[in-house]
């Protein structure tokens, strides 16, 4: 989308003379005074800002008490052609009835991220707003008219772009965790995905295809978010996501952002809630057909089962997902699906045994799970951590130790902050063994892990 210049910074900089550069060190060293030290703006700053960039929070406060100062009257954001960008504060929260206004919302929800907003930073999970969007993917109807009238022609290579990103950050965030690549993704996202949305060109087909593409990116943005327990922040990109799925009409992929809502949902001790997604996610399921997904779905309400203390139910929501991973046809299914494997079925049984205190079953399924791809050295991080507390439920704590040891070695090299929450638990289990020769040497070994 094609910016306007800043004509009014233009006029301001002309009356107080200042030079580019000399505005940019003002507004480096203000910043410092004033609490936001690091700021490294310079003369191209600036002509970006007069080709109509908007500089992100505090830039145009700062350049406000610039001005005023030398100039010595008020101004405003408003006088520098940078009025204020209000935002709702429950943005991104709402699965909306149309797809004109669900476009309006998740492009809003990137910029606000973008620009740090921090309504978003600070922004909490809420129960009722998950509950919502997913009723209201369950009983949406179809969109009548996914058409885009805009200026910039959409074609596959955009779509494959998008694809193509996708798969390329994932990757990344599962070898280095989220902290390492989200403001890249989220960036990629306003920048590039946005006006395609909002300025593009396409027709029914094209249109259902870019929805399912950007619907994978925001989950994948979402995911990011909950691996860095902002867990306000990935709802809100999760809801958006299913509404962009919606769009699409894809009831796989709707399917699978149901149930990140409800892997969520357990990881924050809210077994009832991820229970509703779960069952929600099952039904999407059906719907697209997809075995493995039905699997996952099934998978994550033994989970919350598990977290309720129902070990019966647990168990039949355990038969359910076999059964279901029986019956998969993985050359047939969705690409975003193939982390789903042996491996990951393993992890999730194994975790339900723990939450249970069976640790005989859990240490079984969390061995299997070991057997998985190398690429997921996180989610090989959190299968060591559940070997280790499966061992120690079984009395067997020196081999838990040396398993532990290398769950801390992978979280010390991850920027995860789920990982680290997995090594606060371990170190929390270990703790009532703290005088024994082998958890003394592990303490010993990963203090300075312990200290970060």
């Amino acid at each position: 989308m094609r910016r306007e210049p800043n004509r009014l910074l233009q006029q301001l900089i002309a009356e107080a003379g200042f030079s580019h550069k000399g505005l940019a060190r003002r507004l480096n060293d203000l910043g410092a005074a004033r609490g936001t030290p690091g700021l490294k703006y310079d003369h191209s700053s600036v002509l970006r800002w007069l080709a109509g960039q908007r500089p992100r929070d505090p830039v145009p406060s700062l350049l406000t008490e610039i001005f005023a100062l030398r100039l010595g009257r008020p101004v405003t954001a408003e006088d520098l052609g940078m009025p204020a960008i209000i935002s709702p504060p429950d943005l991104g929260q709402e699965f909306t009835h149309t797809w004109q206004e669900g476009v309006a919302t998740v492009t809003s929800l990137w910029r606000a991220d973008v620009e740090r907003r921090r309504f978003l930073i600070d922004s909490t999970f809420a129960i009722g707003a998950g509950s919502v969007g997913a009723v209201r993917w369950l009983t949406s109807p179809p969109e009548s008219r996914l058409e885009g009238g805009g200026s910039r022609r959409v074609g596959r290579a955009d779509i494959a772009a998008i694809h193509e990103v996708t798969r390329s950050f994932g990757e990344l965030d599962n070898r280095f965790g989220s902290g390492r690549v989200r403001a890249s993704v989220v960036k990629y996202l306003d920048t590039a995905v946005a006006p395609l949305l909002k300025e593009g060109s396409y027709g029914e087909a094209t249109g259902r295809e870019l929805a399912a593409a950007a619907a994978e990116l925001t989950r994948l943005a979402g995911w990011m978010a909950y691996d860095m327990e902002q867990h306000g922040l990935a709802q809100r990109y999760l809801i958006q996501a299913l509404r962009l799925a919606r769009g699409a009409g894809d009831d796989a992929l709707g399917g699978e952002i149901l149930a990140g809502m409800a892997h969520q949902a357990v990881y924050m001790n809210r077994p009832a809630h991820a229970l509703d997604l779960a069952r929600a996610a099952q039904l999407s399921a059906r719907r697209s057909g997809v075995q493995t997904l039905v699997a996952s779905c099934h998978v994550l309400e033994a989970h919350a089962h598990a977290g309720l203390g129902d070990s019966r139910a647990c168990a039949a929501g355990l038969h359910e997902a076999e059964l279901a991973f029986d019956r998969r046809s993985p050359g047939r299914e969705p690409a975003w699906l193939g982390y789903f494997d042996e491996a990951y079925l393993s992890a999730k049984f194994a975790h339900c045994f723990r939450d249970l205190g069976d640790g005989v079953q859990a240490v079984r399924q969390a061995r299997r799970s070991l057997d998985m791809d190398g690429r997921y050295v996180r989610g090989r991080m959190f299968n060591l951590s559940l070997l280790a507390a499966g061992l120690m439920q079984c009395g067997e704590l020196e081999e838990a130790c040396r398993v532990a040891g290398g769950a801390f070695d992978l979280a010390g090299e991850l920027q995860s902050v789920r990982s680290r929450s997995y090594a606060t638990d371990l170190r929390r289990r270990l703790e009532p063994y703290k005088r024994e020769p082998a958890v003394t040497a592990l303490r010993e070994r990963t203090r300075e892990l312990a200290a970060v």
